[in-house]
């Protein structure tokens, strides 16, 4: 195989590394009828998930567990010994990887690691799930589809929506011509963010990290000295780690989008608006941005606030493309002082009788509109914002994510999977294409920027609404302007940008041995 080298590879400033026995040879192809043995690479939040969803698998057994906090690692593998379940820990993934009895591996890691670790399975023979978004920079995305064609394995990206049911069928509803032609694509990501806080000097590495953890934490990039109040998730919020909420809750909205769309590249053009605002802290990523992708057929535009309604509340702003009346309130029960249950919040900050959404999607057509408040549910409404009774109820339901990479490494199909790397590799790369052109824009009073973006009707009224969404949050823009960037040009064949600033932030640089190869 044309893998990495075995000398960069093991080139590493920790001795223990030094054992690792490179280089991997191809695991066993396990038949229809075999256990699939699996490893879990990060399982501090999201990656428990995997192993909870994973258990419920018949077929597959979880033999492998890697994480660099000692304390995380300590609790799963006590865990599964309590169940009488054997299952082998590992601090550095690396040697995971290089456990021949392993069939397939699933990560739910930080972003910056979610490329390398695609491509270093593919390269030692096992399939992976890797969680969403499938790539921390556009380039090393594509890196990890090559892998994956390369090396003929079975690679899902974490985003579930592709598996729902109700969105397939309302996805080819609006294809086949259901409500007319689509106008618009626009995702919404409002979730309240607060501020994570300013560290006073360095801070220390916890301990139940270590040296040895923040070395491999840190892993592909930069290894800068520890200046966060909180170690694990505030990462989010860091350019050399994450990729704000774009790249967090906003990839499952944004490739919904582009799902609906039928776009198979990236953008052609991008433009952004946005900046960290109504409050000062550590954090790099904006909280308030819209950004917006012009397709030649329908365009995509996608807003982020991290801010609440008002400033005085936690509520979120909700998003609703017609005039909306709330319906009345029913009175609580006495003695209970809460709202009824059937007018509670439920996912995506939607209660019954009201179908707004915070976090959700919605396609504009030419005669209605297509409203996705959930990761399994669309809802069908005329111009007028009533919900069509025909298809009331029809797009709804899901199947389990896991369930389908199994299926897939079973058959050997990627045509199986519901959510290919090719496919995470794209929506995660149009969460770039916005992150970058919000990195190289430039800071504008209000009038700046509607002077700007007036040939945009679209774009107009987003940022209409997101003043009076800051103005309600004491944010007074001429004072701490926002950034917006030029409509940036994106040759989606080559995967680069015209603008050189914006074309450097396509590739990451690396850090030695934990480098993304330029041939995989």
């Amino acid at each position: 195989m044309n893998m990495i080298s075995r000398r960069d590879f093991l080139k590493t400033s920790l001795a223990t590394t030094a054992t690792l026995s490179l280089p991997w040879t191809w695991a066993r192809a396990a038949g229809a009828n075999d256990t699939i043995r699996v490893g879990v690479i990060g399982f501090g939040g999201r990656g428990r998930e995997h192993i909870n969803a994973l258990r419920k698998i018949e077929g597959v057994k979880i033999v492998a567990l890697a994480d660099v906090d000692d304390n995380v690692r300590a609790k799963a593998i006590a865990e599964f010994e309590k169940r009488g379940e054997k299952v082998t820990g590992y601090k550095d993934a690396r040697k995971l990887l290089e456990n021949k009895e392993i069939d397939a591996v699933t990560t739910a890691t930080p972003n910056h690691w979610h490329s390398l670790l695609a491509i270093w399975a593919c390269q030692a023979g096992k399939d992976i799930y890797v969680e969403k978004p499938a790539s921390h920079c556009i380039w090393e995305g594509r890196q990890a589809v090559k892998a994956a064609e390369k090396y003929h394995r079975i690679v899902q990206v974490g985003s579930q929506s592709r598996s729902s049911q109700g969105i397939r069928q309302a996805v080819a509803f609006i294809r086949k011509g259901g409500l007319g032609k689509i106008k618009l694509a626009r995702g919404l990501c409002y979730k309240r963010r607060k501020s994570i806080g300013k560290a006073e000097g360095l801070l220390p590495i916890p301990p139940e990290i270590g040296e040895e953890g923040f070395e491999l934490w840190c892993g592909p990039a930069k290894k800068e000295l520890f200046r966060r109040l909180k170690f694990h998730y505030e990462w989010h919020w860091f350019w050399a780690t994450g990729n704000g909420d774009l790249g967090n809750q906003g990839v499952h909205q944004v490739d919904i989008c582009r799902w609906f769309l039928g776009e198979k590249t990236l953008a052609p053009s991008v433009m952004s608006i946005g900046g960290r605002l109504g409050y000062e802290d550590d954090g790099e990523t904006a909280n308030t941005q819209i950004a917006f992708f012009d397709y030649a057929a329908a365009p995509m535009i996608f807003e982020v606030r991290g801010l609440p309604g008002k400033s005085d509340s936690d509520a979120m702003d909700k998003y609703w493309p017609v005039k909306f009346t709330p319906p009345p309130q029913k009175a609580a029960p006495k003695g209970d002082g809460k709202a009824p249950k059937d007018m509670r919040s439920v996912t995506g900050g939607r209660t019954a009788g009201d179908p707004r959404s915070s976090i959700g999607v919605i396609i504009h057509c030419e005669n209605g509109f297509v409203s996705i408040p959930s990761y399994t549910q669309a809802d069908v409404f005329d111009k007028d914002g009533k919900e069509i009774p025909e298809y009331k109820g029809k797009f709804k339901g899901a199947d389990d994510h896991f369930a389908n990479f199994i299926k897939a490494v079973r058959s050997r199909k990627t045509s199986d999977l519901n959510a290919p790397i090719l496919e995470g590799h794209l929506s995660a790369g149009l969460c770039h294409q916005a992150n970058i052109a919000y990195r190289v824009g430039k800071k504008a009073s209000p009038d700046e920027i509607r002077e700007q973006i007036k040939a945009s009707p679209v774009v107009t009224e987003a940022y209409g609404r997101m003043c009076e969404h800051l103005a309600a949050n004491g944010v007074n823009l001429a004072k701490t302007p926002a950034a917006i960037s030029s409509w940036l040009k994106f040759d989606p064949k080559k995967e680069q940008f015209v603008d050189k600033a914006a074309n450097a932030l396509v590739k990451n640089q690396y850090r030695a041995p934990f480098v993304v190869p330029e041939k995989v």
